[in-house]
């Protein structure tokens, strides 16, 4: 495993898996063994029991059902992050209503993601997998859009430790330019990931550079993925950004563990490298 995700990755993750039902809980636990020969699967009926694991030892990650016999998945995810403290748990709500929460922001501030749960355990479970033990893509290329030249320094150095190579623009404006340079080479889309500030201090937002890839542009979800950094609490207008093309928000302050995550899971997910394909 590449050295710098070590600290980001457990050889042997503990994983939660919170379900009513007991069923669920041994096929999902089934296959994750079956997935993640190291896993330890820790399987709670509700609210109680997940307490009480929680306070028996550290966990590394967290799925749950939306709808639990003494509470729900909200709640849960709470639990979590008052047991967790300063550690960043990602807790992960399995549901086949999770599109229309996903727009609305319903989720809760304290869910990190969802699943839709048509896709299957098995599915399930490379999706887990994304988390708990992220492979690196080495020389994915990240265009990273953010006008404050420290945080730039300090998120590219955090990147590039992962093998990724950091495409900066200071704004909109000049990431646009360069998406049109490699727009009609056999290079395009000239980045296999955009990660963008939501607010800049050019004439352009983040939300403008969204409207242009999927608009003007014409690049899909697939084609190029874009992941959003904000800090606007308001659930309207990361509904708005959602509904627009962006694949996923990453809410401010920044988390190390969670934004390298989320996009290598994004990269797999738009089959930058063919070794590592998304099968759902």
């Amino acid at each position: 495993m590449d050295h710098d995700l070590r600290h980001l990755v457990s050889d042997a993750p503990r994983v939660m898996v919170v379900d009513g039902s007991k069923l669920v809980r041994k096929l999902i636990g089934d296959v994750l063994r079956r997935e993640l020969p190291n896993v330890e699967v820790i399987g709670c009926g509700g609210l109680e029991e997940a307490r009480a694991a929680l306070a028996a030892g550290a966990v590394d990650l967290v799925t749950t059902a939306l709808v639990l016999p003494d509470g729900d998945g909200l709640q849960l995810a709470r639990l979590v992050r008052e047991a967790a403290g300063q550690a960043y748990v990602p807790v992960i709500v399995v549901s086949g209503d999770v599109q229309s929460r996903l727009e609305d922001r319903s989720l809760g501030a304290d869910v990190t993601d969802y699943f839709d749960k048509a896709l299957g355990h098995a599915a399930l479970a490379t999706f887990i997998r994304g988390y708990v033990q992220p492979e690196p893509i080495a020389g994915a290329r990240v265009l990273y859009v953010e006008d404050s030249r420290v945080v730039a320094a300090a998120t590219s150095r955090m990147l590039q430790r992962q093998g990724l190579k950091v495409i900066h623009t200071l704004g909109a404006e000049e990431a646009i330019e360069y998406l049109q340079m490699h727009r009609d080479t056999a290079d395009a889309p000239g980045a296999d990931l955009v990660l963008t500030d939501v607010y800049l201090k050019g004439a352009l937002s983040g939300r403008d550079l969204l409207a242009r890839i999927r608009g003007e542009f014409g690049y899909d979800k697939r084609a190029l993925p874009v992941l959003v950094m904000t800090g606007d609490a308001n659930r309207d207008n990361q509904s708005t950004l959602l509904r627009e093309g962006a694949n996923d928000l990453v809410l401010k302050p920044i988390e190390e563990r969670l934004l390298v995550t989320k996009i290598l899971f994004q990269l797999r997910a738009a089959k930058v490298d063919e070794r590592r394909v998304f099968d759902a």
